[in-house]
């Protein structure tokens, strides 16, 4: 197999293996792993020189992302949360039944306000944790699993149905223009992404409700529900500067969605709106936000996306693919390529920790196989994208399960099944939007 490769190539697939360990065992701290990469491509003689090792960090993914972390930062300084937080204590007064049904649907929605998984979680865990107390339910109570789901899984999948819901889909919408397969605005990603999404995220809403009604002990569902409802703080107006950062987020937004990309850059209206949020009067973004910035994101994505590069321009990832073409009978139908190809997408996806530095490698790779195999570049595209940020069969496969895993409420068991099952619904809709939908 390796016979097929150049020497060249041979290295760069060596690289590859070697970032994997770096990422999966983390021998050294992120930022430094990220650095020594891009060391690598320059000692194997694999780039020409510092500027080529670095290109990955010219892609404006990044930067939009560093933005979009900026404004989330202000959205919550400016308490945001109180908003969410009327809302869901004013369904709440209907019960806990209420909140079940209501909040996985608003979870659904909310990466269109606030755009940062993390940043999700940390607004919702103190609210869940509030009503668990209120309606006298233990700490382990079923409600609080459920909801703890819902603000840890269920949220993380839930980032993809708008690009600038998170890093992942910045990055994925990125690769789609840097690889000429289509520039997608706001409102076609949405369309795309969001009606296959939404009906895998709902299935396994319920099955995660029924699971955990059998794991769980009942009593404490079924009792009278003889609650104190937590009082709404609705007496305090909002200060002036709250409705000038929501107002004029909401105003990007509505730019996003009606202006032609190649006019107005994607990242230019967040720019903007980050030195409005850092101008004096207002002074929710100053020096110490941006040093506070998880730099080490940035040095891992940048170099990520430089290994990605190279991979595609010097026929490695087309090599691959050729060479992974073998497991796919040339006879079969369209159906069966797609279900082999997005096979291959969720077991690479285990070489990764985390779905941003995932998709930038397997992307190239899989991508190759659009014309190799006569399979539309846009739904192959769509189909890396929603497999590679769907997995979370381990809570190590996204920050925010991690988190919820990490409170100590889910039995390990749980964890698995509903992470095995969330995984294989995701790639089940994914394949069948894919050859029909996309």
């Amino acid at each position: 197999m390796l016979a097929d490769f150049s020497t060249e190539q041979q290295l760069t697939l060596a690289l590859l293996a070697f970032a994997v360990y770096l990422w999966i065992r983390a021998p050294l701290p992120t930022g430094a792993a990220s650095i020594l990469l891009l060391a690598c491509m320059i000692l194997l003689g694999l780039v020409d020189g510092i500027e080529e090792a670095v290109v990955g960090f010219l892609s404006p993914a990044l930067y939009f992302i560093i933005m979009l972390s900026f404004i989330s930062h202000a959205l919550v300084k400016v308490r945001i949360d109180r908003i969410i937080a009327r809302f869901l204590i004013k369904i709440s007064k209907g019960g806990p039944r209420l909140i079940v049904y209501g909040l996985p649907i608003f979870m659904l929605l909310l990466p269109i306000l606030l755009p940062s998984a993390v940043a999700r979680f940390k607004v919702l865990l103190p609210i869940i944790t509030r009503l668990n107390n209120y309606y006298g339910f233990e700490e382990k109570s079923l409600f609080r699993k459920f909801c703890l789901y819902v603000i840890g899984m269920l949220n993380q999948n839930s980032t993809m149905i708008i690009f600038t819901g998170g890093g992942f889909p910045i990055l994925a919408s990125q690769l789609l223009s840097d690889y000429h397969i289509a520039e997608i605005g706001w409102m076609d990603w949405f369309m795309r992404i969001a009606p296959p999404l939404w009906i895998g995220m709902l299935l396994v809403s319920i099955f995660v409700w029924q699971l955990l009604k059998i794991t769980s002990p009942e009593a404490d569902w079924k009792k009278p529900e003889q609650f104190v409802p937590p009082t709404e703080h609705s007496s305090a107006s909002m200060p002036p500067v709250f409705w000038v950062v929501v107002g004029s987020f909401l105003l990007m937004i509505t730019i996003w969605i009606a202006t032609d990309q190649e006019q107005v850059p994607l990242v230019l209206p967040p720019m903007l709106l980050v030195v409005l949020y850092a101008l004096p009067k207002i002074g929710l973004i100053d020096n110490v936000v941006i040093r506070n910035y998880d730099w080490e994101n940035f040095l891992l994505l940048g170099s990520s996306f430089s290994l990605g590069m190279l991979l595609e321009e010097n026929g490695t990832a087309k090599q691959l693919a050729n060479e992974l073409l073998g497991i796919v009978p040339q006879d079969a139908s369209i159906a069966i390529k797609v279900i082999i190809i997005a096979l291959v997408i969720f077991l690479l996806r285990f070489l990764f920790v985390v779905p941003s530095s995932a998709v930038i490698v397997i992307f190239p790779i899989v991508i190759s196989y659009a014309e190799l195999i006569g399979i539309a570049p846009i739904g192959l595209a769509f189909l890396v994208v929603m497999i590679v940020g769907g997995v979370m069969v381990l809570p190590i496969h996204s920050p925010t399960a991690f988190y919820a895993y990490d409170t100590g409420v889910f039995k390990e068991k749980e964890q698995y099944a509903i992470g095995i099952f969330s995984s294989f619904t995701v790639l089940v809709m994914a394949i069948l939007a894919a050859l029909y939908y996309w």
